[in-house]
């Protein structure tokens, strides 16, 4: 969850003024979150708070996640970049419904599914029924699933080999490298013109700090790229524990951030290595849906 804030936060100064270079100051005046971030702290509130629900269903986890992410949204209506144009109407909505956008949006917030998931495959269903309350279009969906997908591997200790051969079988063709498409790259707000490019700046990369300088470097919508990269390179170089950059850029971005967001992180990462240890230890934990 750090990862996908941190990458938000540092990639939030550059998300209209583009930087096409890995040498860029990491945190400066400017240097804020974002909607990504707020979405995906809403969007951890809402898992644990689905776990303790006695009705398991999926209608019952996308009712809570839509009253928790619109009740985030209330309660920070303006942070850096503001929202996109149709979310901030589904946020205000009393009776909001899905409007089959294929967005990026439902990619930044959905690295909680893949670290309170126990499987591959509840990673990926709980990405899908995330998304789907907004992002209904197929690839809106997608995207959301490649991102849970992507960190899930990550964080179990898979080969970034692996991880690029899954996406790249499941997903997406990622048959370009970062230094080809800095010069041209500009900003795509949709997944298919975010996900792929986030996920290879992470494959590319030397430790968790070389993945928010890459990804950030070319260009785009980079609060969201960065928050898309930042978590799966978060949950990789964690998972390898041998990465000093993890922790000092936590402890750089820690004071941008409200201290709800850091308290959700905490009990989340709690919440996480329970189910774990429980899945581990008998094979099965206490369901989400």
């Amino acid at each position: 969850m750090y990862g996908a804030m941190i990458g938000d936060v540092i990639g939030s100064k550059y998300e209209f003024n583009n930087i096409k270079t890995k040498d860029f100051p990491l945190i400066s005046q400017g240097t804020d979150y974002t909607d990504d971030s707020v979405m995906t702290a809403a969007f951890a509130a809402a898992i644990m708070r689905a776990a303790g629900e006695r009705e398991k269903s999926e209608l019952r986890f996308q009712q809570i996640l839509t009253e928790t992410l619109q009740k985030f949204g209330h309660r920070y209506p303006y942070p850096e970049g503001g929202y996109g144009g149709m979310f901030a109407q589904w946020l205000t909505d009393p009776c909001p419904m899905p409007y089959n956008s294929f967005g990026n949006g439902s990619a930044m917030r959905t690295s909680p599914c893949a670290l309170a998931a126990v499987t591959l495959e509840e990673a990926k269903k709980l990405a899908r029924l995330g998304a789907a309350i907004t992002h209904s279009h197929r690839e809106g969906i997608k995207g959301a699933e490649a991102t849970s997908a992507a960190v899930f591997m990550a964080k179990t200790g898979c080969t970034k080999d692996q991880i690029r051969k899954y996406i790249e079988e499941n997903y997406y063709r990622l048959d370009f490298i970062c230094d080809e498409i800095r010069p041209e790259y500009h900003f795509d707000g949709t997944c298919q013109g975010t996900v792929p490019q986030a996920l290879e700046a992470f494959l590319e990369s030397e430790n968790f700090e070389d993945a928010i300088r890459t990804v950030i470097s070319i260009g785009g919508d980079c609060d969201t790229s960065g928050a898309i990269c930042g978590a799966v390179a978060w949950s990789y170089w964690n998972a390898q524990g041998n990465d000093r950059t993890t922790d000092a850029l936590k402890e750089a971005v820690l004071p941008l951030l409200p201290k709800e967001f850091t308290d959700i992180a905490e009990k989340f990462r709690l919440f996480c290595e329970k189910r774990a240890e429980e899945y581990r230890r008998t094979g099965t934990c206490a369901a989400i849906i």
